[in-house]
């Protein structure tokens, strides 16, 4: 059974006054990851739309801080897909040519994802935990969301940069 917290979150993040109120522009993220030349300097740009976000009058509350770590994570999550389905179709191509009886590169980086995701879920929720069920819980669980999503999208990155 998940926290009580993860009800709040999911209540959170479809709230009308947020989405009212709140404005999320996805710009400051895109643009710190355009100007980069190498991928191991994403992790600067890491909460930059959310921290953007929440300097809005509305930003600064529970709700609205969700609201922008949410909004963030969700770019995050969406890149981070992106760059596990190139990089699992480019290892089936590899697998192709491999010798008989070597380990799958694509399942190898399924089974590495898999477990990516149970880690990432446990250390969110302790990430909340330590708020005792107060109201910085939410925030807490979304803000590891975001920036644990973060840095596994740009390992992806730098995995499929190092074979090239």
């Amino acid at each position: 059974m998940k926290p009580a917290f993860l009800l709040t979150i999911a209540a959170m993040s479809a709230s009308p006054l947020a989405a009212q109120e709140l404005q999320f522009d996805p710009a400051p993220l895109e643009t710190c990851l355009a100007g980069l030349e190498d991928a191991a300097q994403s992790a600067d740009c890491i909460g930059r739309a959310s921290s953007a976000c929440m300097e809005q009058p509305m930003g600064v509350t529970t709700l609205g801080m969700g609201f922008c770590l949410d909004a963030e994570y969700a770019l995050w999550d969406a890149k981070l897909n992106d760059a596990y389905q190139f990089l699992r179709a480019e290892y089936q191509e590899q697998d192709k040519d491999r010798f008989e009886g070597a380990p799958s590169l694509a399942d190898a980086l399924r089974d590495m994802q898999r477990g990516w995701i149970g880690y990432r879920d446990a250390r969110c929720e302790f990430a909340a935990a330590q708020w005792q069920g107060g109201t910085g819980a939410s925030p807490a669980f979304l803000g590891c969301m975001m920036q644990v999503t973060a840095e596994q999208t740009i390992y992806l990155w730098s995995v499929f940069h190092a074979g090239r």
